[in-house]
Formats: structure tokens, C-alpha cells, sequence
């Protein structure tokens, strides 16, 4: 059983974070210790928060090692793609050679760095970047080019 001793700042500080905290889970964590300050056992804290008792004691432990700063601490595993090493390479080629499919791009990708993705990974990897796809429309059939052409003259003059 951990016995932990709450001094009275400890529980204003965390009666205030476990609202005002900007991560869902740190406010979770400071719910979990201002009920132990107030008496409850971990099994009523775990049924109160809807956590089970070992995330309610993992908090409790956090709480020991470090106080309310260790609480605060958000800690996530962030993969990173192989492909960020090569990001400022490839952003730079399809700068200056946009890729007109997302086929293309990932053909483009495997040649400069061998490392072969998926159309889907490289998509969300392109717009990650700042690369969006351009909408294309379709151009019809019967079109006066002269017109299109006496048309452009006057919209893009400068008068």
C-alpha cells in the first residue's frame, strides 16, 4: 500500500491542474491524486476516475518519485518515419519536379532514398511536408482556343 502525505499547497495545486491542465491524461493523473488526498482507497479512486488500480498506482508512484512536476510529464512513444532523414532532399526535388500521382511520387521516393512506401504512407508523408494535390478539372470538348487565347491577353495584360 503507498502512503503518501499531501501538503495543503499540493492539493490546491492539483485541484486547480486537474481542470486547467492542457493534457487530458495530466488531469486524469492530478483526478487521481486529490482523491487519495481526500482518503479514498485505490479501488474507490479506480472506479471514481474509470481507470483500473494499476494506472491509479502508477500515478500514485509518479507523484512519489517526483510530485506534481513528475505528474505533469507526458511521455508518448513518437515514431519517426526513415523518411524524415531525407525530407529536406525530397521536399526540395518535388519543388522543382511535382509529381502528377501519388504513384509517381512514391516511384520518385524509392529511386533518390531505396526506401519503399505505400501510396497511402507517402500521401499523408507529402502533406506532412506542405505538399497538397492540385485539383485538376476537366476541360471540354468543343472550346474556341482563339477565343481562350484573345481571353487571356486581356485578363492578364497590364494596363
Amino acid at each position: 500500500m503507498i502512503r503518501l502525505s499531501f501538503s495543503e499547497e499540493d492539493v490546491k495545486e492539483l485541484d486547480f491542474q486537474r481542470y486547467h491542465h492542457p493534457h487530458p491524461r495530466v488531469q486524469k493523473k492530478m483526478e487521481v491524486l486529490l482523491l487519495k488526498a481526500k482518503g479514498l482507497s485505490t479501488a474507490q479512486i479506480a472506479h471514481c476516475v474509470g481507470s483500473c488500480q494499476n494506472t491509479v498506482r502508477r500515478s500514485l508512484r509518479e507523484y512519489e518519485r517526483g510530485g506534481i512536476e513528475e505528474l505533469k510529464q507526458v511521455r508518448f512513444h513518437q515514431p519517426e518515419s526513415e523518411l524524415q532523414a531525407h525530407q529536406s532532399t525530397l521536399e526540395e526535388h518535388f519543388r522543382e519536379h511535382p509529381p502528377t500521382s501519388i504513384g509517381q511520387a512514391a516511384n520518385t521516393i524509392e529511386q533518390l532514398t531505396g526506401i519503399r512506401r505505400s501510396e497511402v504512407q507517402v500521401g499523408i508523408f507529402l502533406k506532412k511536408m506542405g505538399l497538397k494535390r492540385l485539383k485538376t478539372y476537366a476541360i471540354p470538348a468543343k472550346c474556341d482556343v482563339e477565343a481562350q487565347e484573345t481571353f487571356k491577353k486581356k485578363s492578364w495584360s497590364l494596363a
